[in-house]
């Protein structure tokens, strides 16, 4: 019998816990809580790609290059996606090889630095809407961004005012065909950090530009490419609920595409927080894939075998 594949997407979140700072000590340490029950997964068997979110770690690269402008040029933003892949992929690829070395596994581990196509005329491009960086006083000191770099800045709730960037939809992973050959050769992967860093096709070129892959969308995309047997979504939940933190709160164990469209259509998830999650399980299923499962990390391995987690099919 053939091996399985699980394509398992991480909250960057998940990477600094609440109430610490983020130190790389701090989100070392949670990598190893994090990825303690994908590791399980390897020892069941299963072929294991790790992507991951990186939220937190760019806005952190992108303050650092703000604060010390004057001293040394400043970081792109799709060099900070590039940065934060190899910086989270490294610890999550150190943490897996010591476990399987201990464990007398002699199994690879790689980390792709993985760009993704986007179409540089998505609608996202005119209605950017995902704030970045650090939060400025004076819309005045960032006229010259403005003007010169073209940057599109709002106020944020009162705490100041915030670059906003593009979230386009991901059309295609350029590294696919080095992901599915490393998978086949039994390579633990770790690929499409963040959403993957995006880039556009510009006469024949590839570019990257300032944007954020939603990572869910981005790793769908990943598990319908390699064909994953799984798709598997971790989150702050155990399970998904319908009328969430109200007295009717139901938790869901198992539906299907038809009962997830009736949940959106009756507002059961929330834009910034759950709907992208069911949106790319529903991707991921429309496009032939068989199984999606949405948990919490500690619940990964207990969900792969039916015993928690919310199940999505056809």
């Amino acid at each position: 019998m053939s091996k399985k594949t699980a394509v398992v997407a991480v909250g960057g979140n998940s990477l600094i816990k609440p109430g610490e700072k983020g130190t790389f000590e701090e989100q070392y340490n949670a990598v190893v809580d994090t990825v303690e029950n994908v590791i399980k997964l390897i020892h069941e068997g299963f072929r294991v790609v790790i992507t991951h979110g990186n939220g937190p770690q760019v806005g952190n690269i992108l303050i650092q290059s703000e604060a010390a402008k004057n001293i040394v040029p400043t970081i792109p933003m799709d060099i900070a996606g590039a940065f934060t892949q190899g910086g989270l992929g490294y610890m999550i690829s150190q943490v897996i090889k010591n476990h399987l070395v201990e464990h007398k596994y002699n199994t690879d581990v790689a980390t792709i630095v993985t760009q993704v196509l986007v179409d540089k005329n998505d609608p996202a491009f005119k209605n950017p809407t995902k704030p970045v960086g650090p939060f400025y006083k004076n819309r005045e000191e960032l006229n010259d961004k403005i003007e010169k770099e073209g940057w599109v800045v709002i106020e944020d709730a009162g705490r100041g005012f915030r670059r906003v960037v593009a979230s386009p939809k991901p059309l295609d992973i350029l590294e696919k065909k080095v992901i599915k050959d490393l998978i086949e050769n039994d390579v633990i992967v770790i690929a499409v950090g963040g959403g993957g860093i995006p880039v556009v096709n510009d006469n024949g070129k590839f570019k990257g530009v300032a944007a954020v892959i939603d990572k869910d969308f981005a790793s769908s995309l990943l598990a319908t490419e390699i064909k994953a047997d799984y798709f598997i979504i971790s989150t702050g939940v155990e399970k998904v609920a319908i009328n969430f933190n109200k007295p009717d709160m139901k938790l869901i164990d198992k539906m299907n595409i038809k009962e997830c469209e009736q949940y959106i259509s009756e507002g059961h998830f929330a834009k910034g927080s759950m709907l992208p999650k069911i949106e790319a399980s529903m991707k991921f299923l429309e496009n032939g894939g068989k199984n999606v499962i949405i948990t919490s990390p500690e619940k990964i391995f207990d969900a792969v075998n039916g015993k928690t987690g919310t199940h999505i099919i056809p």
